[in-house]
């Protein structure tokens, strides 16, 4: 059974999506991957040094939330990338192709806009904890080693979604298909 025309893209825009070369999310895949693991080792070295030591290996504790941070930003890159944000499926899928397409690109525009506000922001925050020499509660270093990925991955961000924007607004892909893993960086 085939779908309702309304909700069938224009024949051009399944074509051309196919060849559309996107920048792999492999950095944003492993630099995710990457703060899991050492999250996985710190949290295991800190059960070991409290069970056999009733001691507190507390100044992990800084450096978690930083990984935490740090790990989904990274994935929220990567999904920006894949077009896989949330959305509201229900208006979103329920409707005609154009509204789709107007819906996709208002959220890939508004999403940027935020992004790049945000990384305003917290680029505002790393200078002046630079500016002010911030050092961190437990380990006593700047912090603004843990904040300054803050703005980098924002902008990340904020190029991914309006990577996406322009190849919507070119008519290439369809909004919110999952692209092939061979296009963005997968096996």
């Amino acid at each position: 059974m085939s779908e309702p025309s309304h909700r069938t893209p224009p024949a051009s825009v399944g074509t051309r999506s196919a060849r559309r070369l996107r920048l792999p999310v492999a950095f944003e895949e492993a630099l995710a991957v990457g703060c899991m693991a050492v999250l996985v080792l710190l949290t295991l070295g800190n059960v070991v040094v409290r069970y056999f030591t009733d001691e507190s290996f507390a100044p992990t504790e800084e450096v978690s939330v930083v990984l935490l941070v740090l790990m989904t930003m990274a994935g929220a890159s990567a999904a920006a990338a894949r077009d896989r944000h949330i959305r509201i499926e229900y208006f979103y899928e329920n409707g005609p192709w154009a509204r789709r397409r107007r819906l996709a690109l208002f959220s890939a525009a508004a999403t940027t806009l935020f992004f790049v506000v945000l990384a305003g922001l917290s680029g505002r925050v790393v200078w002046d904890e630079y500016h002010y020499q911030e050092t961190s509660m437990a380990l006593g270093v700047p912090r603004w080693w843990y904040t300054v990925w803050v703005p980098l991955l924002c902008l990340a961000i904020a190029a991914r979604t309006a990577g996406l924007f322009r190849a919507l607004r070119r008519g290439q892909g369809v909004p919110g298909a999952v692209a092939e893993p061979h296009l963005d960086g997968g096996p």
